[in-house]
């Protein structure tokens, strides 16, 4: 069964545990927000995780940010939104709105493969485990 816990939400709105390279069997990725810290290079660089107004928030969302949704956030989401087919800011919005408890119990509803039960990738139109093809619900309603 697809469990998502708090420390697999990035900042930006990335649910870790839908990335690739912490989905991969070797040189695993933990999540940047892990208890250990990730250990992909890009995750410990990341000029949103460092932001110096992230920190000063409860939350660690950028969406608790007075300047959210900052250029930062709006070039990652367009990013996202163009390549793979998921909303960052909308990913927040409905962090800060419904909480993250609820949030996690989506995730796992909207990234779990319907055919085999494997967590789906966030980076991949497909189940990695079986390859059925996926998209992503939310992407939908963005686009709508």
């Amino acid at each position: 069964m697809v469990i998502f816990e708090r420390y697999h939400l990035a900042p930006c709105g990335i649910n870790c545990g839908t990335c690739r390279a912490y989905l991969r069997d070797r040189n695993r990725c933990s999540g940047c927000m892990s208890v250990n810290g990730s250990n992909i290079s890009h995750c410990i660089t990341c000029s949103i995780k460092n932001c110096e107004f992230l920190k000063k928030t409860d939350s660690n969302f950028c969406s608790q940010c007075n300047h959210f949704p900052c250029r930062k956030i709006k070039n990652i989401d367009k990013r996202y939104l163009t390549k793979y087919k998921t909303g960052l800011i909308q990913n927040l919005r409905i962090i800060k709105e419904r909480g993250v408890e609820t949030y996690l119990i989506d995730e796992v509803k909207r990234w779990t493969c319907a055919s085999c039960g494997a967590v789906l990738s966030v980076h991949k139109d497909s189940c990695l485990k079986c390859g059925e093809k996926y998209s992503d619900p939310l992407f939908s309603e963005i686009n709508n």
